[in-house]
């Protein structure tokens, strides 16, 4: 009998990527992931059979490398999550390097990846791509400027592959607000961010492999972004 073919997530070392990794793997579905540094995460998932592979999607070099690293390590992809994401302070006389930064980790490497990854996804059937946005843009941010744009421009590559890859590989995308707090937050910035939705909790990030469940098993839904914020958009 023929393995599943794997799945690739990138960004799996910490947080909502590591948990997403982790769940697929109680599934029994083989996973590939990237991560940029080595933590507690990292090791975890490779003792369970998962394949890391070192990736710096800060500029085209570090992206394409990466590709063919992957490439040496299966000849086909269930499914590719873009979940890797990084924030940088817009600080004045240095907002280039934010926006670059951001843009290549949030957009060029997405974009590279879905090209030249698309035998690999050919090769499964189904076969799916998810990308993982950001509630902010549905509004834009004063603070956030660059981290915005970058994310909105992730929901415009959405649309573009869904069309591009139809009816082969479907192509959606997943756009949460606030799931889960970092250690350090205090009560008050706790009080503050669950107030900002309808539902007022924090969900956890199984919330987000629910919503990464739902786009793999669902053969009918393709171009479209599912807005996981708790009610935000209605408080």
């Amino acid at each position: 009998m023929t393995s599943p073919a794997p799945i690739l997530i990138t960004g799996a070392g910490q947080r909502v990527g590591l948990h997403c990794a982790l769940r697929l793997l109680d599934d029994n579905q083989p996973v590939i992931f990237s991560y940029r540094s080595e933590r507690p995460g990292v090791q975890a998932l490779r003792e369970r059979g998962a394949i890391g592979v070192f990736a710096d999607f800060s500029c085209e070099a570090g992206i394409l490398a990466f590709i063919s690293e992957l490439k040496t390590h299966t000849d086909r992809l269930r499914a590719i999550i873009h979940n890797a994401s990084t924030w940088a302070a817009e600080t004045p006389g240095d907002e280039a390097h934010a926006f670059i930064d951001m843009f290549s980790v949030h957009m060029l490497a997405p974009y590279l990846i879905n090209l030249h990854c698309a035998d690999l996804l050919h090769r499964s059937m189904p076969a799916d791509i998810v990308h993982i946005s950001d509630d902010v843009t549905r509004k834009g941010s004063r603070q956030h400027i660059a981290y915005c744009a970058s994310k909105a421009g992730l929901d415009s590559l959405t649309l573009s592959f869904a069309a591009h890859y139809a009816p082969r590989v479907k192509v959606n995308g997943i756009s949460p607000a606030m799931v889960m707090f970092n250690d350090g937050d205090d009560a008050a910035y706790r009080a503050k961010v669950l107030a900002k939705s309808a539902l007022g909790i924090e969900p956890g990030p199984e919330v987000i492999y629910q919503s990464v469940r739902y786009l793999l098993d669902n053969p009918y839904v393709t171009g479209t972004t599912l807005t996981v914020n708790g009610g935000r958009h209605v408080k």
